[in-house]
């Protein structure tokens, strides 16, 4: 799968474009907004760019009006179908935000409803109860998405709800040629509708990438291979983020050797879950962390490790925002990227990152760990990587079975020598190739 060797973007193009948060109904072709930013995603060696909801909808995107229909604030189809083609030209991936399992109130079908009652025709696409009342006053309860009721829940076992959403899936790939979907909230999508779509989808394009949004739990109720390719891993997320500014790498060790550890009772062995620092629905990695000198570790971290990095637009570059500000705060508007230090940093990751097996699919083995420091390795038969992490303020030597004599570190570009241990200056992280 493409994806497992790739590192991913993520732009909310509602914000990023600088549309208003209500829908105006007035057209304007902000998405090819987009075509400016190529350079910078290629010159950040990208490989998929995942675009959160692009479709009609009231407000923020997750509220659906119309899944055939580009929103009007963001342009029309055609403009959406030549940011598609040319980040295709440049070997960049798309990755939809597929959100299935709620539309808005502005929803046809809804709105059909709402004239109607009980006589429409779309009654069954929802979870509907003529003896109560909703919070708008519509003469009939229905079910929101955890109590929030402009986003109606809809029936996804029900067949004329299943054939609109696979078609107009079907007709994305067709007309936008997009290579996979972000399914939002799919812990909680119905089960029987991920399988389908997984089925179809395949035929589709055998390619196609699915990968679910699950905040916790056990993630292989919908990772694994009858539904989701991967799910976004939001424990590492809190354990790296905690792990630094603690003081504590004992927690991010943790789940990874949890989740990716050699022995056979490790959860997600040779799967490759969505890793990330930031993303649209939580304060940026700079706003969280203690010390700005532990931003570019936090990212090395995130690259050597198993799983797909994602990069939200603006924190390559280490923009704040903070959730208790509202999500506004997270899905800014900038004018243009920013190229700096820390870009120059990710640049090297990403490189390493999609060049060698190792980091994509190499398990994962603690070789030392102290509060401060922490130091795996990752392997394949072809080649061997050691990533050693220093948080301390304070130079540290590390003594441990290196099983090599010298490597190349492919952060700072300079030979390693492991001869009387392995020096990790203060607050800095290196990636080394070893021999075998």
């Amino acid at each position: 799968m493409w994806a497992n060797e790739s590192v991913f973007y993520q732009i909310y193009p509602l914000g990023f474009c600088g549309a208003p948060f209500e829908n105006d109904g007035k057209n304007v072709s902000r998405i090819r907004k987009v075509l400016d930013w190529i350079p910078h995603l290629k010159n950040l060696g990208i490989n998929a760019v995942y675009f959160s909801p692009v479709f009609e909808s009231d407000t923020h995107g997750y509220n659906t009006r119309d899944y055939r229909k580009i929103d009007t604030r963001l342009g029309n189809n055609q403009d959406f179908k030549e940011v598609c083609d040319a980040l295709h030209e440049e070997g960049i991936k798309v990755i939809l935000d597929g959100v299935f399992n709620h539309v808005g109130r502005g929803f046809f079908a809804f709105q059909d409803v709402l004239e109607k009652k009980w006589d429409s025709s779309y009654k069954d696409w929802f979870y509907l109860d003529f003896q109560g009342n909703s919070p708008y006053q519509d003469g009939f309860y229905y079910e929101g998405w955890e109590g929030n009721y402009d986003l109606v829940k809809i029936n996804l076992s029900h067949p004329d709800v299943i054939r609109y959403l696979t078609d107009s899936i079907q007709g994305w790939i067709q007309e936008f040629g997009i290579d996979g979907l972000r399914l939002d909230v799919a812990y909680m999508v119905d089960r029987n509708f991920l399988s389908l779509l997984r089925r179809e989808s395949e035929k589709w394009k055998p390619d196609f990438f699915l990968q679910g949004e699950m905040i916790g739990g056990d993630y292989k109720q919908i990772l694994n291979p009858q539904m989701c390719h991967s799910v976004t891993n939001y424990e590492c997320y809190k354990g790296i983020y905690s792990s630094f500014n603690s003081y504590n790498l004992f927690e991010i060790a943790h789940s990874l050797q949890r989740q990716f550890g050699k022995d056979p009772w490790c959860l997600y062995r040779d799967m490759h879950l969505v890793s990330f620092l930031d993303n649209h629905d939580v304060s940026r990695i700079s706003s969280i962390l203690n010390k700005e000198s532990h931003l570019p570790l936090a990212y090395a971290l995130l690259f050597a490790m198993p799983g797909i990095p994602c990069i939200y637009y603006g924190s390559e570059w280490g923009v704040p925002g903070d959730k208790s500000q509202g999500d506004p705060t997270l899905r800014p508007c900038f004018e243009q990227p920013v190229w700096n230090d820390l870009c120059d940093y990710i640049q090297k990751l990403t490189h390493v990152k999609t060049s060698h097996p190792a980091l994509n699919y190499g398990g994962i083995e603690m070789l030392q760990l102290t509060n401060r420091q922490l130091i795996f390795e990752r392997e394949v038969e072809s080649e061997r990587f050691i990533f050693a992490l220093n948080i301390d303020e304070n130079d540290f030597t590390a003594n441990f079975n290196a099983r090599a004599g010298k490597g190349y570190d492919f952060i700072s570009e300079q030979e390693v020598d492991f001869g009387g241990g392995l020096f990790i200056p203060k607050e800095t992280a290196l990636l080394i190739k070893t021999e075998r």
